[in-house]
């Protein structure tokens, strides 16, 4: 009898002959770059350094396409994107010390949102290892503590042979659900010296798959088929599934109203007689998903943003799908089921009985009536203009990257993605200048469509300097930056706390954007909310970099968390 674990992959005549006489003047990076080929990457994102020009110096023998930015966070924001984008372990390579930190804000939203990245990074010659302060350049006492506590899982290769080895012992790490970065630093030295570690070829590696236990499934298929006034809460692992139509066939078979998390825009289709959409920060939704006696969360932690600030307190029964298993009934109590949110939904078609509600569809228009009525009683016109005035400029299935502004907060809850994973914003950790360089991963992923990339004026400036690589590499992305002067949110925030900001902190006389934009030989036009749309469609049409500046003061509607 053969068993699995016998078999044996007989390497071909041609890979035998490569082994036998590897080409001269291969180093350490020369592995780096061969693993990656082998295992199927195609793009690396990066910024050089010192101790890992090796690596780089193997590219030019490579036919890896390399995206170099100018910061390390915003390589890392654009890594994030293009694994976003295509579902593939996005390599990001960087250099020892500084630069490996500057890439730390990154790499927390792409743990936070599930984002498959390949961090690899130069680390001080082995002779520095293990926190002997020999006083090496860049030196860290354990370089590799300061990203355990944010990356999936951390590798160190100390000799060539392990390179191969840890880099796809990483890549599985990065594609098994839940996605998320991982870590792989490899010493100056074993990157510089020359190598007789054959050629790099063999690289298929398998992530494991996470099914649900069929007993799990089994009960909640009984409770959902028995259930009264059944609701979906679908967060982000239904798009990192691409599991939105099963959840649209299990939603239509169970005849349960669905509302989709910020990170799970597009799972459920906007308009459907179903669809709650994401009015997530609202207290008529809040409601409505609390009197279900049977409440489905699929792919959502249910965290700060996707409870209304943690005012959601259900009465009916919850069941929790969730891959990241610190998630699972973190929040609410739940029948917990740790699996990915396409084998699941799944299970649950293959099991669960249908229900009729013909009531259903009319209670959910009665929910979206009362949201709309308290947003326009409000006052918001301006806000609800621009904010449609965008979606009519992108192209349906255009994707568009947000940072943390006050436009990016009402596309979370008013904004129609049209198709899963195409809105997508730094919500996961919250940091600053994700949208630029997370556009521009997206558009090196795919450039049959236009990005969109939308930024306030506070957040546009930490990532300024990628206008250089957006116009080096002739990218399709137009950047909206609505410029109010300052952090906008911020200081409504403070005024709402405190009764008035600090000036000094929160209003930022900035450039001017149009002539900056210029300055890098990128298009740049100052619009205005009436010809908003106009002037973007114009802007998103156009091949390669474009900046369109909106001056405007955009207002948040009013939360309904705080009592």
């Amino acid at each position: 009898m053969t068993h699995d674990h016998d078999l044996v992959l007989r390497p071909t005549a041609a890979q035998t002959q490569a082994a036998l006489n590897p080409p001269p003047g291969r180093t350490g990076g020369d592995l780096v770059v061969e693993s990656l080929a082998a295992l199927g990457a195609t793009t690396v994102f990066g910024v050089p350094g010192q101790h890992a020009l090796a690596v780089f110096d193997a590219l030019r023998r490579s036919d890896l396409r390399y995206l170099g930015l100018r910061v390390e966070n915003n390589a890392g924001f654009a890594a994030d994107a293009y694994g976003r984008i295509t579902g593939e372990a996005a390599p990001l390579l960087l250099s020892t010390g500084p630069g490996a930190l500057t890439s730390l804000a990154a790499l927390q939203e792409a743990r936070a949102a599930s984002a498959p990245v390949l961090a690899i990074s130069s680390q001080v010659p082995t002779a520095g290892l293990g926190g002997g302060r020999r006083g090496y350049l860049h030196e860290l006492p354990d370089q590799a503590a300061s990203f355990r506590g944010v990356v999936k899982s951390v590798h160190t290769a100390r000799s060539q042979s392990q390179i191969p080895s840890a880099i796809a012992e990483a890549w599985v790490s990065a594609l098994t659900v839940p996605h998320g970065p991982v870590w792989v630093e490899i010493p100056q030295d074993v990157l510089l010296a020359e190598t007789t570690v054959p050629v790099v070829t063999g690289g298929d590696t398998f992530p494991e798959e996470l099914p649900p236990r069929p007993e799990l499934t089994a009960v909640a298929a009984d409770l959902l088929t028995r259930a009264e006034r059944p609701a979906i809460i679908a967060g982000g692992g239904v798009v990192r599934a691409d599991a939105s139509g099963k959840l649209r066939q299990l939603a239509e078979r169970l005849a349960a109203p669905v509302v989709t998390t910020f990170g799970g825009k597009g799972a459920f289709p906007w308009t459907h007689p179903l669809s709650l959409q994401s009015w997530l920060e609202d207290r008529h939704t809040t409601d409505f998903l609390e009197d279900a006696d049977v409440l489905l969360v699929i792919g959502s932690g249910l965290g700060e943003l996707s409870s209304n600030y943690h005012t959601f307190a259900p009465r009916g029964r919850v069941i929790q799908i969730e891959a990241d298993l610190g998630k699972l009934e973190s929040n609410h109590p739940a029948l917990g089921i740790h699996a990915d949110a396409r084998l699941a939904l799944q299970a649950l078609l293959e099991t669960a009985g249908e229900r009729t509600d013909p009531a259903a569809p009319e209670r959910v228009r009665e929910v979206l009536n009362r949201v709309r009525a308290r947003i326009a009683a409000q006052g918001l016109t301006l806000e609800q203009d621009v904010l449609a005035a965008v979606r009519k400029a992108l192209p349906p299935r255009a994707p568009s990257f947000w940072d943390m502004t006050v436009l990016a907060y009402w596309a979370w809850s008013a904004f129609d993605a049209k198709a899963p994973g195409t809105l997508l914003s730094a919500q996961g950790s919250g940091g600053l200048g994700y949208a630029f360089p997370a556009a521009l991963g997206a558009a090196a992923a795919d450039p049959t469509h236009p990005v969109l990339a939308v930024s306030g004026d506070g957040g546009a400036l930490y990532s300024i300097a990628e206008l250089a690589t957006a116009r080096q590499y002739g990218l399709n992305v137009t950047w909206l930056v609505v410029d109010d002067g300052g952090y906008g949110i911020l200081r409504a925030y403070m005024t709402d706390a405190f009764g008035t900001p600090t000036a000094a902190a929160t209003d930022l006389p900035g450039p001017d954007f149009v002539a900056l934009a210029e300055s890098f030989g990128v298009p740049g036009v100052r619009t205005s909310p009436e010809a908003l749309e106009t002037d973007l469609a114009k802007a998103l049409a156009a091949p390669g970099p474009s900046v369109v500046v909106l001056p405007a003061a955009l207002r948040m509607f009013a939360p309904t968390h705080l009592g």
